[in-house]
Order: structure tokens, then sequence, then C-alpha cells
């Protein structure tokens, strides 16, 4: 079940993922598959479905990523997508940030499996000190508000966010930007028609919104 099919193997090649890397992210993918039935790291349904629901959503946004640089960090990492499948693929040191004991364990062992520059906070978001950081990732984590509350103090100068949304993005962005200045770019996801990446920068807080509100 976990080697990649074809047509997926052929996505992932048009995204600059090689053989090697493939071969690494199979080992993986294996692990993922065979925690998940004890730590629930992705849903019983979509196992049959892991590399492109996955995988391939995962690492869709390398081309976006392939002029920037860490530090980068993964908010809310659970089994490791997208922050792990992006340390693989582009050989980043990766921080990934989980809070649950189990889900942090897993993150480590299938980092040390794979060889992944991975290094894992099993901690809450607010709680991790960080180099100031250029890249930040959250995959169904929080809306855009709570993820902006907490990318705002860790993200450098430079810094890009890139949040994987659904349906609700648009809804998101409209409450977001009472509180919150920022420049926006929507990639429509190439794995879900409902799904949007947004790329966020120049994020500062509104000036009618006080500090102390958050």
């Amino acid at each position: 079940m976990f080697h990649v099919k074809p047509g997926e193997e052929e996505a992932l090649t048009r995204l600059g993922v090689s053989r090697e890397t493939l071969a690494r992210l199979e080992k993986y993918v294996a692990l993922t598959l065979e925690w998940s039935r004890a730590v629930a790291l992705i849903s019983r349904r979509d196992e049959p479905f892991i590399w492109q629901r996955h995988v391939v959503d995962s690492l869709q946004i390398l081309p976006l990523l392939r002029d920037l640089a860490p530090p980068a960090a993964d908010f809310g990492s659970g089994g490791g997508f997208p922050g792990l499948a992006l340390a693989l693929a582009l050989d980043w040191p990766f921080h990934l940030i989980e809070a649950n004991a189990r889900k942090a364990a897993f993150l480590v062992e299938a980092a040390a499996a794979t060889g992944a520059r991975a290094i894992v906070h099993r901690a809450r978001i607010e709680s991790v000190t960080l180099p100031p950081l250029r890249v930040i990732t959250a995959r169904g984590l929080a809306t855009l508000d709570t993820l902006l509350g907490h990318a705002a103090p860790k993200l450098a100068p430079d810094g890009t966010c890139f949040f994987y949304k659904g349906r609700n993005a648009e809804s998101e962005l409209t409450a977001a930007r009472h509180r919150w200045q920022m420049d926006v770019v929507r990639h429509q996801s190439r794995t879900d028609p409902s799904g949007t990446i947004l790329q966020i920068s120049g994020v500062a807080r509104a000036r009618s919104f006080p500090c102390h509100g958050a």
C-alpha cells in the first residue's frame, strides 16, 4: 500500500522530487501507516490515498520554496504533513512543533528512520523559542487569525507563511484582516478543488487593533 503509484510518482517528479527522496518518502509513508492505527496520524479512510492526499498535497508548494531558505518551522505538525515531507524533499532543517506526546514521538522516529533534518519540539507553539523564521507552514491546524497570532512573533521581517486552507479560506481572510495587515498570494490547490494555499508575507498587527487584544 505504501509504494507510490505511477501517476503520483509523476506528480512528485514534476515538483522536483528525486528518486532518492522518493525512496525516503516511501519509508516515511510506511511508518505513518504503521503508527497511524495506534496514534491516529491520518484518518483510516485516507490510508489508501495517502500519497495524493498527504504527500503530494504537502509537497505542492516546493516550487514556491525553491528561492527561499531556512530557518523553517511547521506549526502543529501532527504526522509530519507538510513539515517532515518538506524537510525530506528540500533537505532543509525544519522545526516541527507538536504538543501531542505520541505524535511527537512518531516524528522523532520518522525523522531518524528517513534521515530528515528535523528538530522536533514537543510543546505548544507559543512556548517554543526559535530563531526568526523565514518560512512557516501549517496544514489543517487553526483559523487564519489564530495562525497569524502564532506566526507574527516568530516570523523574520522577510519571512513568508504558507497556510493550507479549505473552502473557508476567503471568509478566514476577511475575518483576519480586521486584526492583521498582510500581503497575500492565493494558490489553487493541485490536489483539492476546494483547497487554497495562502502565501502570506508582511505580517503586522492592524494599527487600529491594540496589542493587548490578542
